[in-house]
């Protein structure tokens, strides 16, 4: 590869500026997938939806999501400009975000309050908030191998990423507290004003960082010797017959089938089943993601092997297991000590997701590496 010399850009390590840039790309898809995964349920099904018309519409998100990333990724991989994707794909995410959480537009527009429009209408806005969302998340993603060809580089600007993704959803918690204790929800219109509030919010802080980002990233482009190119391209197929791929694809896609679940109906459980404040819908939540911010700082600073990973993520996972039976068992009348389950949360959260990602880390570092080009 050209650029191996010390006098190679790429080699050195960039400045913290530019980490900081890149990092608060990410900002708008993580402050609005917060509150996607936590309240549209919750938004849909009090705003009249049944229960069933509210799964569709998060259904018909989450599988434009999957062909979205996948034809995304390949078109990225072609074509490059990787900050025209970027910026597309967040106009995309909030105009649509703002749609589905601003309203019925299509109701507003024909004057027609049916369910069936309503559902129509919020799985539209659904499935175009995921293909910006899968835009937007690919692009940003790519780039850190493109930015850089310094490993000690390309490691300060994922964690500013994920650091980032930290206090995005914390801002999304702070912003919730906030509107659920000012405003009250006493019939559609007061929850439509209050999901209003928190998505405008959301927005508007998300875009102001996709602004600085844009601003400050330039676009990456490295130059790749033909021999070094022509043996990057070696066949999708390669990668289906390594046992490897899919240990890892399973463990990514139970750890997140955990994590989105409980993160999607847990605002549920505490209105619902527990019978908590409104402002219980935004401390919970917080106080798992303060606790998983602390444990995920904790675990960067141990030695990992192969051995201490599998344990400490099994013990993530046991953990788990004993806060699903403790919540499943526990009485409305001492619904408080789910703060104190809360925490435990956040710490499994923590294990599951942290080390899960260094096993999928070095693999898709892998994919990248072998089939990913940066074109002049």
């Amino acid at each position: 590869m050209t650029g191996g010399s010390e006098e190679d850009p790429f080699t050195k390590p960039i400045g913290r500026w530019s980490v900081f840039f890149y990092g608060v790309g990410h900002m708008l898809n993580d402050i609005t997938a917060s509150c996607w995964f936590t309240y549209l349920l919750l938004f849909l099904t009090q705003i009249g939806l049944s229960p069933r018309d509210a799964a569709i519409v998060m259904l018909s998100g989450q599988v434009a999501d999957g062909f979205a990333t996948i034809f995304t990724g390949e078109l990225i991989d072609r074509f490059g400009h990787f900050k025209v994707w970027h910026a597309a794909g967040s106009l995309l995410v909030a105009i649509s975000f703002s749609s589905v959480f601003g309203g019925c537009l299509p109701c507003s527009i024909l004057h027609n309050d049916s369910l069936t429009l309503e559902t129509f209408s919020y799985s539209m806005f659904a499935a175009i908030f995921n293909i910006g969302w899968a835009a937007t998340q690919v692009s940003h993603m790519a780039m850190v191998n493109c930015i850089s060809l310094n490993s000690t580089s390309r490691v300060a600007l994922t964690s500013c990423r994920n650091a980032f993704t930290m206090v995005a959803n914390l801002g999304l918690y702070a912003i919730a507290l906030v509107v659920f204790g000012v405003i009250k929800a006493g019939s559609k219109e007061d929850t439509e004003t209050q999901y209003r509030w928190i998505a405008y919010s959301s927005i508007t802080i998300g875009c102001c960082f996709v602004i600085i980002f844009l601003m400050g990233t330039k676009e990456p482009r490295l130059r790749l010797d033909l021999r070094e190119t022509s043996r990057a391209r070696i066949p999708w197929v390669y990668w289906f017959r390594k046992l490897l791929y899919y240990q890892v694809a399973m463990v990514y896609l139970l750890t997140r089938l955990v994590l989105n679940v409980s993160q999607a109906y847990l605002a549920f459980f505490v209105i619902d089943d527990l019978q908590m404040d409104q402002s219980a819908k935004a401390l919970v939540p917080a106080i798992i993601y303060i606790c998983s911010f602390v444990v995920s700082v904790l675990l960067q600073e141990i030695p990992w092997n192969g051995r201490r990973l599998k344990a400490y993520y099994t013990a993530g996972g046991i953990i788990w297991i004993f806060c699903g039976a403790a919540i499943l068992l526990l009485p409305r009348n001492i619904s408080s000590f789910m703060y104190a389950i809360s925490v435990f949360i956040g710490i499994a959260n923590a294990l599951m997701m942290v080390l899960r990602s260094l096993p999928l880390t070095w693999i898709s570092l892998l994919i990248i590496n072998h089939v990913s080009v940066c074109l002049i």
